[in-house]
């Protein structure tokens, strides 16, 4: 199994604006391929942006969808990935031919969709469907996975990826600087982005601390940690629709340690190289190996009615 070369990227995206999105891509992909990187990460969202689709109906949100793998969007995907020979991982708003939508993720590749996945816990607008089952797929001989944003709140995703053989798991998001019943958190004022030039510090007080990456250091790190895997988070960095995003790109290893983090106040990326050999040397795998799923394996599987909460929507901005 040899090493991976991976990027996790942030931008500030502009709402429904795919062109400039794509553009933007097109700009951190041709990065990233500077660094000879042969994987390149994007937020949940990141070609029509996020937050805004809180106030879309229907309507609105089947005419920024698209049909996969034949959307507009994937056709410029593919090209940029021809041009810069680099893999590509973005999320947008899927339609399909009985009219349901979804929060969908994509890896592209010079010859077309290598794969997709559908977010098993959207909620920013109720006309978005839930997606049905998990994500691993190959990679330059290593196993993948994917989850987007709330999906990785639910500890039991993260592990089930884990036991289909996931070596690494994707993890896009829009997240941080929301309001929640935890303590600490809370939108962060968009006055603070337009000043960062003039007073970066106030800035990155807000972004780092309980709100932003903070809060993001208590789970994120366990994630890999537990179970042994490599993650790749990627989230938005600046203004989505109304909300200010702290960006935090970022690389984990199995050990829950940082191998690379975006600090940039703005666009960016940050890249790594990931050994497989860690994977076998990690707490979380011998973890893995002590199981013991006759003890718990009804309790887990036991009845239960899913009921998702997310307080910022409840919430006067």
């Amino acid at each position: 199994m040899r090493n991976l070369k991976i990027t996790t990227a942030q931008f500030e995206v502009k709402s429904g604006n795919k062109e400039y999105n794509i553009s933007m891509i097109e700009t951190l992909c041709k990065e990233a391929a500077k660094e000879k990187s042969q994987v390149i990460v994007f937020p949940e969202c990141s070609i029509t942006g996020y937050s805004y689709l809180r106030k879309l109906d229907k309507k609105s949100l089947e005419d920024i969808a698209e049909n996969l793998p034949d959307g507009e969007s994937i056709k410029s995907l593919i090209e940029i990935s021809k041009k810069t020979n680099i893999i590509i991982l973005s999320g947008l708003i899927e339609k399909d031919k009985n009219r349901k939508i979804f929060n969908t993720y994509v890896c592209i590749g010079q010859n077309g969709l290598i794969t997709k996945y559908r977010k098993l816990h959207p909620f920013i607008n109720s006309y978005l469907s839930r997606g049905s089952e998990y994500c691993v797929f190959d990679l330059f001989g290593w196993k993948c996975g994917i989850l987007v944003c709330y999906d990785n709140n639910i500890i039991e995703n993260v592990r089930a990826t884990k036991l289909l053989g996931a070596d690494l798991i994707f993890m896009p998001h829009v997240t941080m600087c929301t309001p929640s019943t935890r303590p600490g958190a809370g939108f962060v004022e968009p006055k603070l982005w337009d000043n960062r030039l003039e007073d970066p510090t106030s800035l990155r007080l807000e972004f780092n601390g309980m709100k932003g990456r903070e809060w993001l250091m208590k789970w994120l790190p366990a994630r890999a940690y537990d179970n042994g895997i490599y993650v790749v988070f990627s989230n938005l960095i600046g203004m989505d629709d109304d909300q200010l995003k702290n960006g935090c790109s970022m690389i984990l290893d199995p050990f829950g340690d940082i191998l690379c983090e975006c600090t940039m106040l703005g666009d960016g990326t940050a890249t790594a190289v990931l050994l497989y050999n860690k994977i076998e040397k990690s707490g979380g795998h011998r973890y893995l190996n002590a199981r013991r799923p006759d003890l718990y394996g009804e309790i887990i599987t036991q009845d239960h009615q899913s009921d998702q909460k997310v307080t910022w929507l409840t919430e006067k901005n």
